[in-house]
C-alpha cells in the first residue's frame, strides 16, 4: 500500500509539474500564434499524464521494460492528440479570421462614413464660394452697380468653371474609390504619358514663376489606365507648383524598379511637419501649418485621387521629407498586376 500510495503521489507531481511547464509553453506559444497554440495544448496533456503514468509505473514495476511498454502505449496517443490539436486549430482560426475579417468591415464601413461626412463638408465649402461669387455679381448686375458688364461675366465664367473642375474632380474621385473602378488598361510608354502631362502645366509654372524639369529613362512601359495616370501625375505636379516659391524647380522622374514603374515628383516647399504627413492622401485634408491651397488654390482633392489611381492600379502613392521640399512617389506595377512590396 505505501508503494502505491508514493507512485500515485509521485505521477501526480510529475503530470503538475510537466502540465505546467506545458501550459507556459502553450502561453508563450499563443502569443504568436493561436493555431499554433492549439495544436500544442491537446499534446501537452498527453505528455503530461505520459510522463506522470511512466514515473509511477517505474515506482511500481519491477521490471523496466514493462514500464517502458506502458510509456510507449502513451506516446502512441501523440499523434493522435496532434491531429486533433490541427483540427482545432483550424476551427480557431478560421474563426479568428472571419472575427478580424468583420471587424476590419465595421471600421472601413465606419471610416468611409466619416470620409463621405468629411467630404460632403469640404464640397460644400468649396462650391459656396463660386455660388456666393455668382450670386454677388448677378445681383451687381441686375442693380445696375455692375458697370463693366463683361467683366462681370467674365467672372461668373471663372466661378462656373471653378464649381466645373470641382464637379469633375469629384467624379473621377468617387469612380475609383468604386469596388471595381473599370479602368481601361493599355500599353504605354509612361516616359511620354509623364512629359505631356508636364508640358500641359507649363503655363501654371510660368505663371507661378517655377522651373520645371525631369527626366525619363527610355522605354519605361507598363500597362496603365494612361487618362488616370495623366491625371495623377498632373495633381502631382500641380501640387509641387502650388507650394514651391517663386524661383523654385520642381522635377518629375520616371524609372524602372524591379517590377514596378515609379513616378517621382520632387519640390522644395521646404517638407511637411511630421504630424500631418501621414495625412496628405486623405480624401479633403489641408494641412493648416503647411501646403494649404488658401483661397482658390484647389478643394484638397487632388493627393487623394493620386491615392485613389494607385490603388486601382494596385500599386502605391507615398510622399517623404528631402532636403529643401519633399518627394511624392506613385508607384505603378508594370504588367497591370500589384507591384510586389519594396
Amino acid at each position: 500500500m505505501p508503494t502505491q500510495v508514493s507512485a500515485v503521489a509521485l505521477a501526480a507531481g510529475v503530470t503538475l509539474v510537466v502540465g505546467l511547464l506545458g501550459v507556459v509553453l502553450v502561453m508563450a506559444l499563443a502569443r504568436r500564434s493561436v493555431g499554433r497554440a492549439a495544436i500544442a495544448a491537446p499534446v501537452v496533456v498527453v505528455i503530461a499524464v505520459a510522463a506522470g503514468v511512466y514515473a509511477s509505473a517505474r515506482a511500481m514495476f519491477l521490471q523496466p521494460e514493462d514500464s517502458a511498454t506502458v510509456l510507449l502505449v502513451l506516446l502512441a496517443a501523440v499523434p493522435v492528440a496532434a491531429v486533433l490539436g490541427a483540427l482545432v486549430a483550424r476551427r480557431v482560426i478560421d474563426a479568428d479570421r472571419a472575427a478580424t475579417a468583420d471587424r476590419m468591415a465595421r471600421e472601413l464601413e465606419v471610416r468611409a462614413e466619416a470620409d463621405r461626412r468629411e467630404l460632403v463638408a469640404w464640397v460644400s465649402h468649396d462650391l459656396r464660394t463660386p455660388l456666393a461669387g455668382i450670386w454677388a455679381i448677378s445681383e451687381a448686375v441686375e442693380d445696375g452697380v455692375a458697370t463693366d458688364v463683361p467683366a462681370a461675366m467674365r467672372q461668373v465664367r471663372a466661378s462656373v468653371h471653378q464649381m466645373g473642375d470641382l464637379v469633375d474632380t469629384l467624379l473621377a474621385l468617387s469612380r475609383l474609390q468604386a469596388a471595381d473602378p473599370a479602368l481601361q488598361m493599355t500599353v504605354v510608354d509612361v516616359g511620354d504619358l509623364v512629359s505631356e502631362a508636364v508640358a500641359a502645366l507649363r503655363p501654371l509654372a510660368d505663371v507661378e514663376g517655377v522651373r520645371l524639369a525631369g527626366s525619363a529613362a527610355p522605354m519605361v512601359r507598363a500597362v496603365v489606365a494612361p487618362g488616370e495616370v495623366r491625371r495623377a501625375v498632373a495633381n502631382l505636379v500641380v501640387n509641387g507648383i502650388r507650394h514651391t516659391p517663386r524661383g523654385g524647380e520642381v522635377t518629375t522622374t520616371v524609372t524602372r524598379d524591379a517590377d514596378a514603374v515609379v513616378v517621382a515628383v520632387v519640390d522644395e516647399c521646404g517638407g511637411i511637419p511630421d504630424d500631418v504627413i501621414g495625412r496628405v492622401f486623405e480624401t479633403g485634408y489641408r494641412a493648416t501649418a503647411a501646403r494649404t491651397p488658401g483661397e482658390g488654390r484647389g478643394s484638397g482633392l487632388g493627393l487623394a485621387i493620386v491615392a485613389g489611381v494607385a490603388r486601382a492600379h494596385g500599386g502605391s502613392a507615398d510622399v517623404v521629407n528631402v532636403d529643401g521640399g519633399c518627394r511624392f512617389t506613385l508607384r505603378l506595377p508594370a504588367d497591370g498586376h500589384p507591384a510586389a512590396p519594396r
